[in-house]
């Protein structure tokens, strides 16, 4: 593998130097050269330091850790798959998130890697209009519908009634795709090398046309929500980093600008065929 790979994800570029492999899921995303929003070095050792801690997550059991401490130049960062496993990665970062330095543990190399550029490029285009969603999303029809909802919900089941009963629909993402406010004042969906259980990595992106929450429910109905709540629903999905006041000022700008022109629904559904077409007759009438 080359010292220095480079790639690009919703028009944003980073490098990786010195990497000792190249996951699958990054390679759709290569390009030759790129003005880098980060760099990301990859070393054998970082020095033992004592820091105050600033965050550490608690999404459970089922979930990844990471845990931040503030240097007086940055930040560092450690990582595990599961807060009851061994340590991942640790990581450097400074100031303004353009450079990082990289230690894999030897544990889950792939996790490490693959969460540490997850985590670089949201911190990185915080203030760049962009969202990094916990939603699947299809295309249809030069288009991108996002379905968002808690882990469990049933996204991916709904992406793949639109591909089972939808002619023409095309799995973008299923995971974490990218929503970019572009500098138009339009909204796309990219793809991203971020797709969790399912291997769909693509290099391609379309315009958004709506966003919607799913719900568990014993009948199939769907409603437009008002501004108010599609700002709630937009940011109930968005991978966000509230403990560092200038990454929440972005992301809310962000959020903001993207509630006011993408139509957002709620859907109460169940798992058939019809949620599906109801799903679709509503958001592309509308």
């Amino acid at each position: 593998m080359e010292s220095l790979c480079s790639y690009s994800v919703a028009g944003f570029g980073f490098c990786i130097d010195g990497a000792p492999f190249e996951p699958s899921n990054l390679q759709p995303f290569r390009v030759q050269e790129v003005f880098p929003l980060f760099r990301v070095h990859m070393v054998e050792s970082l020095p033992a330091v004592t820091l105050p801690l600033l965050y550490r997550t608690s999404d459970g059991p089922g979930f990844p850790e990471i845990v931040l401490w503030k240097k007086a130049d940055g930040y560092r960062i450690e990582m595990k798959p599961l807060p009851t496993l061994p340590l991942a990665a640790t990581m450097d970062v400074s100031a303004r998130w353009q450079e990082a330095w990289l230690k894999l543990e030897g544990k889950d190399d792939a996790f490490a890697l693959n969460n540490s550029l997850m985590l670089l490029y949201a911190f990185a285009t915080a203030g760049l209009g962009v969202l990094e969603m916990h939603s699947s999303v299809v295309m249809k029809e030069g288009k991108g519908y996002l379905f968002l909802g808690k882990s469990g919900t049933g996204k991916s089941t709904h992406s793949r009634l639109w591909l089972t009963h939808i002619p023409g629909t095309e799995l973008l993402n299923d995971d974490n795709p990218i929503l970019r406010l572009m500098p138009d004042g339009t909204a796309r969906v990219f793809g991203s090398p971020w797709s969790g259980k399912t291997p769909c990595y693509k290099a391609k992106d379309v315009p958004a046309g709506a966003v919607v929450r799913l719900s568990q429910a014993p009948q199939n109905r769907i409603q437009r929500l008002p501004l108010v709540q599609a700002y709630a629903s937009l940011m109930a999905s968005a991978s966000a980093f509230r403990p560092i006041q200038e990454l929440a000022d972005g992301w809310h700008r962000t959020l903001e600008g993207l509630a006011a022109i993408l139509p957002c629904y709620h859907l109460d559904c169940l798992p058939d065929r019809e949620a599906a077409e109801l799903c679709y007759k509503t958001i592309t009438d509308s």
